[in-house]
């Protein structure tokens, strides 16, 4: 945890600092080597972890740190990664693929996960991840992560948000099943349930309104049973086009971009607005922008500390954990003044500046502002 809240980005950074007399005084002892790690890492039981994770949660829902979005419904957003890719490096836990190359084929080895995470009012907050098995499919996987989490989280959200890959009807039902709305983006032009919705957004008088500087027009269908008969439910399908202006950086000349959603759930209107289907399709994306983007870029999650499946899971709860904890001591226990002066990179700077002038010495406790 001090690595990755220091943002070391590797083992053999904090091994560099093993040796400083300063951590007798804090930890007893030195640091463990990074071989050290690594092999415990590989062995670690992966269930405290999401026990921290889940306290962690309880005591940020208990003092209220955990708002809910103003249309007053949680989000939970199911996605999948590929933390990484190697034709060399491989381990029993790895899955494969043949990549077709100039110089013909290869067999690649790569390792997937798939997260959730729950959007609120200022935070998304990554709860848990299940690494994809091999011979298994993205929406397996999902689901056995959903499951889980359904069961040590039962009420910490009202609907799960997926991309156009989990619009399938056994998934669906499921989810459905475990007590749980859907929110699910449909591309499948070919669908019946896609070509019946078209056929009726031109006799729809649609909802237009203003978000921010992007002018929306929404279209809410519903009654459509026989368009998807392998669903329990009547599906209601939800379409909008969207355009806002975009100033060109290199001509400066201002272009309005024009785009198209189209959602399907299975709330009704009475629970979930149209307008509140369009903020929280809108939101499923935060699981890249805020989420794996964050993540990866700033927090080195797609990093291989050492290569085995159960290390990788580790390092990356224990990521989901620090990026929380960095997360909310960035927006509860800074001012809006220090927030508006710095940016979370340059706090996480002063972080690892502390630890080691704290490691050397220079000064009794970090005090990053």
């Amino acid at each position: 945890m001090i690595m990755l809240l220091s943002r070391l980005g590797s083992l053999h950074a904090l091994d560099q600092t093993r040796r400083a007399p300063a951590w007798s005084k804090y930890l007893g002892g030195s640091v463990p080597s990074a071989d050290t790690t690594a092999r415990v890492l590989r062995t670690l039981e992966l269930g405290p972890l999401r026990e921290t994770i889940a306290q962690v949660y309880a005591r940020l829902k208990r003092n209220k740190a955990l708002e809910p979005p103003t249309h007053g419904l949680t989000l939970a957003v199911l996605d999948g990664h590929e933390c990484t890719a190697s034709y060399l490096r491989h381990c029993p836990d790895c899955m494969t693929r043949t990549t077709h190359t100039k110089d013909g084929d290869r067999t690649q080895y790569f390792h997937r996960l798939v997260s959730l995470a729950l959007v609120t009012g200022d935070h998304v907050l990554s709860l848990d991840a299940e690494e994809q098995r091999p011979g298994e499919d993205e929406v397996a996987t999902a689901l056995r992560l959903l499951r889980r989490v359904v069961a040590r989280y039962p009420r910490a959200f009202d609907v799960v948000g997926c991309d156009g890959l989990y619009a399938q009807a056994p998934f669906l039902n499921s989810v459905m099943a475990l007590g749980k709305h859907f929110l699910v983006v449909l591309k499948n032009k070919d669908r019946v349930l896609m070509k019946d919705a078209r056929s009726l957004f031109p006799q729809t008088t649609p909802e237009v309104y203003r978000r921010g500087s992007t002018k929306v027009e929404a279209w809410d269908i519903d009654g459509l049973r026989d368009s998807w008969p392998e669903l329990a439910i009547t599906p209601r399908v939800v379409r909008t086009l969207e355009s806002r202006p975009v100033r060109r950086q290199m001509t400066k000349k201002v272009e309005e971009i024009n785009t198209e959603w189209i959602w399907v759930t299975d709330m009704d209107r009475t629970f979930a607005p149209t307008r509140a289907i369009v903020k929280m399709g809108h939101d499923r994306w935060k699981i890249e922008n805020e989420g794996y983007n964050e993540l990866t870029g700033d927090w080195h999650a797609d990093h291989v500390y050492t290569h085995a499946g159960n290390a990788i899971m580790a390092m990356w709860l224990l990521t989901f954990l620090a990026q929380t904890i960095f997360q909310i001591f960035w927006q509860r226990n800074l001012s809006p003044l220090i927030r508006r002066q710095y940016t979370k990179r340059a706090i996480a700077q002063a972080i690892k500046a502390a630890l080691f002038a704290t490691l050397l010495g220079a000064c009794p406790t970090p005090h990053p502002t």
